[in-house]
This record gives structure tokens, sequence and C-alpha cells, in this order.
């Protein structure tokens, strides 16, 4: 939901249309609305506000640092229109469940892990649409710097999360071997050596295990359902 409703925003930020934008904004207003009070109390649609306006937090900052922006303006009034709606004990319980999805690592840890996994792919493929080797790397580096602040924001869980995020890169480029642009390959490999470099050999090692097990259970999965597919022949 998160994703899907940033991404509608994100498009209104290259549309000169304010009159258009405003229209669309007020649909999107009223979707992630409908949405956070179809849970069936108050504190289940404080929760689900919650992680939906966090989720697009996180998407708004890895973007504007990705991109050198300095603000998404749709995305700003988009999640002040969300708090306005909201009663003065509607508010309180929502920034209750807010902080406490901050607060604690494991807080909504299924969440932040499709989160975080989206985000970085998202870039990734930013990243491999890349035309040059300057365009590359303006986005590694503030993708390298997102995926370290994540081991520092979350010493204890974060590993999991980066892991998850190299394995789905991986599985990416393995999809699509045939395919993947010179651009894509290279960066990856400037992204995993940064991450080395900067990274404790210990935790990176972790990492790396951890990445390298789901990319192999993604093989053997394949190679499972091309087998299956051949004897059907």
């Amino acid at each position: 939901m998160a994703q899907d409703v940033f991404a509608g925003v994100f498009r209104l930020a290259v549309s000169p249309d304010s009159t258009a934008d405003a229209g669309v904004l007020g649909e999107i207003s009223a979707r992630c609305w409908n949405w956070s009070q179809a849970a069936g109390d108050d504190a289940g649609r404080a929760a689900r506000l919650a992680l939906l306006v966090s989720g697009l937090d996180q998407w708004g900052l890895a973007y504007t640092q990705a991109f050198r922006l300095n603000s998404i303006p749709a995305l700003t009034t988009l999640i002040g229109g969300l708090r306005t709606r909201l009663d003065a004990a509607a508010d309180a319980r929502f920034q209750q469940y807010f902080a406490a999805i901050n607060a604690s690592e494991a807080a909504a840890i299924d969440f932040k892990i499709d989160l975080r996994r989206a985000i970085h792919l998202a870039l990734w493929h930013a990243m491999a649409a890349c035309e040059t080797a300057e365009q590359v790397e303006s986005i590694v580096q503030p993708l390298g710097s997102l995926m370290l602040g994540l081991n520092e924001q979350m010493p204890e869980l974060g590993w999991r999360l980066l892991a998850d995020a190299l394995a789905s890169i991986q599985i990416s480029l393995l999809a699509d071997a045939a395919g993947a642009s010179p651009q894509a390959q290279e960066g990856t490999q400037q992204l995993f050596a940064a991450l080395r470099h900067a990274l404790p050999a210990e935790r990176y090692q972790a990492i790396l295990a951890h990445s390298g097990q789901a990319v192999l259970a993604w093989q053997q999965a394949q190679r499972g359902r091309d087998g299956q597919g051949g004897g059907a022949c």
C-alpha cells in the first residue's frame, strides 16, 4: 500500500498540471483514509495509519536522498491531510503506534523487511536503468548510505533487512541474466564493495551468508519448476 501510494504521489512531482494534481492527490488521500479506517476498532485504525505513514516517510526519505530533492511537496500535503482528519483521541493513538514502530527494532518487523526490500530494489532498478557510469554512481552512493544507515538504526536486526535486500538484488540479476545491463552489474559490484568496506567483517559475512541462502533457495525452486515443466512435456 505504501509503495503504490508513494509511486502515485511521486509522479505528481514531475506533473505540470496543478489542477489535475489536486484531483489525483485527493483520490490518493481518500484511498489511504478508507484503507486505514477499514480496521475493526480504534486501535486497528491507528495501527494501520501509523504503518502507512511510516512507510510513506521511509519512501520519501529514500527518494529525496537518492535523487537529491529538497522535498516532495505532494507527499507532505498527503501526510498532513491524513493527520488533520484525526480528532484529538485518534491522533494520540496514532502517535503512540507511530512511536512504537520506531522505538523497537522488532516492532512490525515483517513490514520493515518488506518495506526496505521494496525501497532498495526500486533504487537498484533505477540504477540499472542508468546510461552512464556517472549516473550509476549517483544512485549507488545514496543507496549504500541508506543501507549503512539502516544497519546503524537497527543494530540487532538491521543485518536481516540488508541481507534480504541484497538477496533480492542478486535474484533480480539472475532472473534476467541475459538482459542484465553492464550498468546493473557494475553498480551492484560497487554497492557490494562499499558495504564490505564500511561494515564490520563479521556483520558483512553474516549478511552474505544469509542472502546467499535465500538466493540458493530461489535457484533450487527455479530448477524444480523447470524440471516439472520438462516432465510435463
